[in-house]
């Protein structure tokens, strides 16, 4: 039987719509909106929103916030004197051994541990607490009626990083892995092609303090740092104390360039930079983990926030990209690139520049390939260049992937393919661990490279600052790459601190920072389960105790809800700002 025109037309209809859905999926994968469709909210409008200045503290405020700089003091205090005992304390060359009073920690260890939880659980509760006064409810974009000044937090920030820039090395040893590579390149050696263990020998004084597991592992890290590590080793030698020092000086350098950097990217970005600098530098993950920890993170993104910021200078700037502002673009693109010879992700930043470079030119593909050439060969020279001149050659590349030998609870494809491994043991499969991985870890490599993809489109097209679309893309690599250490997470917070205010990722980064925070072992290994147990109680007991007697002197709770401030709105002195002072 024939068929109608209208029944041929439907039916040409029918197939219209299904050959274009494929496609219009595909193309919001990366971003870009089918021409006739529907606008969606953005991702920008979603996690981003201009911050306002806010008046400063009044009298009470200001007494509570030096009672919350002394409170998280203690707890520092507290970690510094704990690490004696409880800290990631050398095998050898330990410099409190026989001393009477500073070796004391050393031979009572569940009080130790106890002082370093107890210390980090006040650090948490008064970054927390400082959170009030800071951004105010996290809960809502209405912000704090009154706002800590920049100079308030820095003195806050500096109280908490004397105590621990000079205690042990805690939640880590990761430093001693640096000692022992940077000692294998001022013998002259490839730290890319041997360990520690083979280099040194196994009795050597730097590889006995080496984690077993990385003892017959080249070194994962850039020629910069490891230039840089090769230096100190020629200075100290075999002295472990002293590297340990000296390593420690250069992520302070770090963290300095972090906090110089990150309050000029929030403005650039509409935010508030005490604001962007509580949730960014004084995050207990850098102090615990950067600080504390000692690790090469802090030189890292130091150098790829701070060139961030230098090359946005030319490229948000209404001057043409010439002279002192070419100057700008080269010498920011040129820092991101050193900060890769660091460690590798920070390379990311670079798209994301060029990007935004691409779209300052006039967002044609001409000048989307002039921008990638322009960066690139500005990427590639510094690699070069680093590379020759530290003599350690481009091995580097080769051990990227050394980390994945680790399976680590906090990243998603290693969880589920861990995860469901063991269901297969417990239901009586057998362990298909390892094969399961080989599906899910590449997965997740391509969901993070649409999800970086589309962010830089975003970028490219206008609709999200290269701050925060760097950010969601640092975030989605590290939950989704193999493996996931607590202070990887700063990869994305530190951005996404200077740009993204709503709740939506304050309340996941407060909540995720507070709980990694007290999770891991403060010796950077285990303790045996009772002594964790006896630690924990004594913990609890002793911060409910601090609790309740500070709790007429610090704003632990908020009895009236905070006034809701618009933005550009009159601040009701007696109302808004009374009420969250008169908070007990």
């Amino acid at each position: 039987m024939p068929q109608t025109p209208e029944k041929t037309t439907t039916a040409r209809s029918a197939r219209a719509i299904l050959l274009e859905k494929p496609k219009a999926l595909a193309l919001s994968t990366i971003g870009v909106r089918p021409f006739g469709s529907a606008p969606r909210q953005s991702m920008a409008a979603v996690l981003h929103g201009d911050e306002d200045e806010r008046p400063g503290l009044n009298a009470k405020e200001t007494a509570q916030l030096r009672g919350i700089r002394r409170f998280g003091a203690t707890g520092a205090v507290l970690m510094a004197v704990g690490a004696l005992g409880a800290g990631a304390q050398p095998v050898l060359q330990n410099p409190t051994a026989g001393l009477r009073v500073l070796s004391l920690p050393g031979r009572m260890p569940t009080v130790s541990l106890t002082m370093t939880m107890t210390g980090t659980v006040l650090v948490v509760l008064a970054w927390l607490m400082m959170g009030r006064f800071a951004v105010g409810d996290i809960r809502s974009r209405s912000g704090a009626p009154r706002r800590m000044t920049r100079s308030q937090l820095d003195r806050t920030l500096l109280l908490w990083i004397l105590p621990l820039s000079v205690a042990p090395p805690m939640f880590s040893r990761d430093v001693y892995s640096y000692l022992a590579q940077s000692e294998i390149a001022a013998r002259g050696l490839d730290p890319y092609a041997i360990g520690p263990k083979a280099a040194l020998g196994v009795d050597h004084v730097l590889t006995r303090t080496v984690p077993t597991i990385w003892r017959d592992t080249p070194a994962p890290y850039g020629p910069f740092f490891l230039w840089l590590g090769r230096g100190i080793s020629s200075l100290t030698g075999d002295n472990i104390v002293a590297g340990i020092f000296l390593h420690r000086l250069l992520a302070l350098a770090g963290v300095a360039l972090i906090v110089w950097a990150i309050p000029r990217l929030a403005k650039r970005c509409g935010v508030s930079a005490v604001s962007s600098l509580w949730l960014g530098a004084a995050n207990p993950l850098l102090l615990f983990h950067l600080v504390a920890g000692i690790h090469n993170e802090a030189l890292m993104l130091g150098l790829m926030l701070a060139g961030i910021e230098i090359a946005l200078r030319a490229v948000e700037g209404s001057d043409p990209i010439r002279g002192q502002a070419l100057f700008y673009l080269v010498a920011g693109s040129g820092l991101i690139a050193l900060s890769s010879t660091v460690k590798i992700p920070s390379l990311l930043a670079l798209g994301f520049v060029g990007m935004a470079l691409a779209r300052r030119w006039g967002g044609t593909w001409k000048a989307l390939a002039g921008a990638a050439i322009l960066l690139g060969i500005v990427a590639a020279v510094v690699t070069f260049v680093i590379s020759v001149a530290s003599g350690l050659g481009m091995g580097w590349i080769n051990t990227l992937g050394t980390a994945t030998a680790v399976r680590s609870w906090m990243s998603i494809p290693t969880l589920l393919g861990v995860g469901t491994g063991l269901a297969g043991v417990l239901l009586g499969l057998g362990d298909h661990t390892t094969a399961i991985l080989t599906i899910t870890r590449p997965i997740a490599y391509l969901v993070a490279m649409l999800i970086t993809a589309r962010m830089m489109i975003s970028v490219y097209m206008g609709r999200i600052h290269p701050v925060g679309g760097l950010g969601i893309a640092l975030g989605a690599i590290v939950l989704l790459f193999p493996v996931v250490q607590p202070w990887y997470l700063l990869w994305a917070i530190l951005p996404l601190a200077a740009w993204a205010t709503a709740p939506i990722f304050r309340i996941p980064a407060v909540v995720f920072t507070s709980i990694v925070s007290v999770m891991l072992m403060s010796n950077g290994a285990e303790y045996l389960p009772f002594m964790i147990v006896q630690a924990v109680i004594a913990t609890i007991l002793t911060a409910g105790t601090l609790i309740v007697f500070t709790r007429n002197s610090l704003p632990w709770r908020s009895d009236k809800p905070v006034a809701e401030i618009t933005k550009g709105g009159p601040v009701d002195e007696d109302n808004s700002a009374g009420a969250y002072a008169d908070s007990p």
